[in-house]
């Protein structure tokens, strides 16, 4: 056997092993919690939305990479079907205007992004939808650098109240975390979170609920929601909001309706009731509601 044919033959052997290896390793890294979940900050069974939030991003990843690997696979065909060969002179025969390769092409991606935009929207609709009667109304407030929580009267509110937040310290110490501004929810009750903000841009940010939305000032957003996990989840603001916008940071808790009627009775009983609304609103230029 020829030097040449020996070579050939290796290849032949460490071609189909190598595929089997790389394929073997992406089958074993799907394995984990974090890679089923995309690696994202959550479970699906945190929000009423996150199952959907992961199964969108995981199921868009998984066909990328598929067409990822089509599309790297032709390359690579192509650069080995079409190589020049040893004792070949001047150019290969050059083709061009095939229509129905170039119709392929064009409609193909147009077809796939119409899918991703579809998926998306259907998604997005469902997040942004708000409920007719909340379980659970909050005006939550933004201000430079924390949170106010006005739980407004109804069906899981019997007598409105408040809780005032207070700026988090990040001095190098360790972090007190039972000192942040903590908003209560209680579990598999529809939520309505109305944000506004104080003064400037905000941003709410519960990492664990995959959303979050801009806090604008004169202008109220909505965030709906069922919380379906107990539990206790870090926020914070996302929107650059001034020099101490890296500590407006608040907690989230998931809890029992008892131990959120519990919570509702603690500020009831500090005489925090009604709600703030904007009467601390320091932008001269916000709607009066």
């Amino acid at each position: 056997m020829s030097s040449q044919d020996r070579t050939g033959s290796r290849r032949a052997k460490v071609i189909p092993i190598a595929g089997l290896a790389i394929v073997g390793a992406l089958a074993l890294s799907g394995c984990t919690a974090e890679n089923k979940n995309g690696w994202l900050p959550s479970t699906r069974e945190t929000t009423n939305h996150t199952a959907g939030i992961i199964d969108l991003w995981v199921n868009t990843w998984i066909t990328v990479l598929i067409i990822g690997l089509i599309t790297w696979g032709l390359i690579i065909w192509c650069i080995i079907a079409y190589r020049r060969r040893k004792g070949a002179t001047g150019f290969p025969r050059q083709t061009s205007y095939n229509l129905p390769l170039e119709v392929f092409y064009v409609l193909v991606p147009l077809f796939m992004v119409l899918v991703f935009f579809h998926f998306t929207d259907v998604q997005q609709q469902s997040i942004n939808a708000r409920v007719d009667h909340p379980d659970v109304t909050i005006d939550v407030r933004a201000k430079q650098w924390s949170w106010d929580f006005n739980y407004l009267q109804g069906p899981n509110v019997p007598e409105g109240v408040y809780d005032v937040g207070v700026q988090a310290q990040l001095d190098g110490t360790a972090i007190d975390k039972s000192k942040f501004p903590t908003l209560y929810l209680p579990i598999n009750k529809s939520v309505e979170l109305q944000l506004n903000s104080r003064d400037v841009i905000h941003s709410f940010w519960v990492p664990a609920f995959l959303d979050k939305k801009d806090v604008l000032p004169g202008v109220t957003n909505y965030m709906t929601l069922t919380p379906t996990a107990l539990g206790e989840y870090d926020g914070k603001c996302a929107e650059l909001c001034g020099e101490y916008h890296s500590e407006m940071l608040f907690n989230v808790k998931v809890v029992t309706q008892a131990e959120f009627d519990a919570h509702l009775a603690s500020l009831k009983a500090k005489g925090q009731t009604g709600d703030l609304g904007n009467k601390y609103d320091r932008n001269p230029n916000l709607n009066q509601k």
